[in-house]
């Protein structure tokens, strides 16, 4: 599961990451984390967000942590640490999830940071494994593994300088320590690798490349460097991987990536070839792979909706069996997700949420009902739940259950605007016009160009 940018996931969750920054700007910290982590439960490899959540986390905990605390977090024993310290033998992106929830409430607990560390290597996103790993050798300043295992991380990232000076700083407080100089000697070797050739480059004597073994290899390094790949930058390094693949047929990393740079061409085909070949061997039970799979084929029949001519006769037809398509496979795919991760309740939360979109509501009710149990998909559980009353007509049950969520929700944000909002509309269905019309008027106080409030209350007084 290779680092993404945020133009390379899918259409439809790039909103909630703009959401996120823009809430982060504003310093609404909690509508902030709650943006980015939807996005991460979605596409976990999107280091940008997670840099993100991390500000935003941080700024929520402010610097009026006591000592008290600070000591709490170190030992990092909390419930939530020793659930995703279970959840990582089986499931590393749960653990990854679990780790960020309890990062939602202490930004440095040590605990939950190890399991990200040791997540994010199994899913193979170094960078967040290095955001984790600065955030520990900060809290133990003089922890020599933590210092050796965020070099070496850096180092993998190719920030061989900064990988060097974390070691150095240490080793001036431990000059003896023979563990600690063999690791600095090896960083050092691998900046001497990379700075080798600048010398000759600026006397005008050769090139940077000639420290590699040949030209070739020293372009493809460059070109896997970049997080956004150019068309014709992907279309070499899949002719470079084609040609590697014959002769390292076992290279399921090499096969993986070949997979991502077809899906990114938009060869849906022959990218969920290469996926099934890695589903068929033993790295087939990674739950970021059934994810990817799932994505691609999401982009497939995004990618057919927009190749359609939109002056065509049938085009609104067209429209509506593909998207029909597209929420049918979801469903399904999500369906075999949960039924192999039945306690993930994250997953109960996105399974809920296509049955209700496909408008089995009472299938949804169930799910929602069960991803309560998930402290982070609570609220949207709750809303969510609520609709699906509206839905049968159950107006009382949904007028409680909003109301439950509202009290929970300390922060006036667009997600409890959102529920009073509802709650609103729920009276309006009861006929109670006075009790929905002080739930928009909440609303109108704060911001009254949200949704048709300002319609609805300027309305109501012009009718008095």
């Amino acid at each position: 599961m290779p680092d993404k940018s945020v133009n390379e996931i899918p259409r439809e969750v790039r909103p909630l990451f703009t959401k996120g920054n823009d809430a982060l700007v504003r310093e609404n910290f909690d509508y902030a984390i709650s943006l980015f982590t939807q996005v991460l439960d979605r596409e976990p490899a999107v280091y940008e967000c997670r840099k993100a959540l991390r500000k935003a986390q941080f700024g929520k905990a402010g610097s009026g942590r006591s000592f008290f605390k600070k000591v709490m977090s170190s030992a990092g024993s909390s419930p939530g640490v020793v659930r995703a310290q279970v959840a990582l033998r089986k499931n590393p992106a749960e653990a990854l999830q679990l780790a960020e929830h309890v990062l939602n409430g202490d930004p440095t607990n040590s605990g939950a940071h190890k399991v990200v560390v040791e997540a994010a290597t199994a899913l193979d996103l170094p960078h967040t494994a290095v955001l984790s790993l600065e955030i520990l050798a900060r809290n133990h300043p003089k922890d020599k593994n933590i210092a050796i295992q965020l070099a070496n991380a850096l180092a993998g990232i190719g920030e061989v300088q900064r990988a060097e000076t974390t070691l150095v700083e240490l080793a001036r407080s431990m000059p003896n320590d023979i563990e600690l100089a063999q690791a600095l000697k090896n960083v050092a070797a691998k900046r001497t690798m990379h700075e080798g050739g600048y010398n000759t480059l600026a006397e005008g004597e050769g090139s940077y490349r000639d420290i590699l073994k040949n030209e070739a290899e020293a372009v493809a390094l460059e070109q896997e460097q970049r997080v956004q790949k150019t068309e014709d930058t992907a279309e070499r390094l899949i002719q470079e991987y084609e040609t590697r693949s014959q002769t390292e047929p076992g290279n399921l990393k090499l096969i993986r990536s070949l997979a991502e740079l077809y899906t990114q061409k938009n060869q849906f085909d022959r990218a969920l070839q290469y996926y099934d070949r890695v589903k068929a061997s033993e790295m087939g039970n990674d739950p970021s792979l059934d994810r990817a799979i799932a994505s691609t084929r999401v982009r497939q029949f995004d990618h057919e909706i927009e190749t359609l001519d939109p002056n065509a006769a049938d085009y609104s037809s067209c429209v509506a069996e593909l998207n029909a398509g597209k929420l049918a496979f979801q469903l399904a795919e999500c369906q075999q997700r949960v039924e192999k991760y039945p306690t993930d309740l994250g997953m109960r939360f996105e399974l809920g949420v296509l049955l209700f979109q496909a408008g089995k509501i009472s299938e949804a009710i169930a799910e929602f009902q069960r991803a309560q149990g998930n402290p982070h998909k609570r609220i949207a559980a709750l809303n969510y739940l609520a609709q699906c009353f509206a839905r049968r007509k159950i107006f009382d049950l949904a007028a409680d259950t909003l109301q439950d969520a509202i009290k929970e929700k300390l922060v006036l944000d667009d997600e409890k605007k959102e529920l009073i909002y509802n709650l609103g509309r729920v009276f309006e269905d009861m006929d109670k016009k006075a009790e929905a019309i002080e739930q928009f008027k909440l609303i109108y106080k704060v911001d009254s160009s949200y949704r048709d409030v300002g319609a609805k209350v300027d309305a109501f007084y012009a009718g008095q």
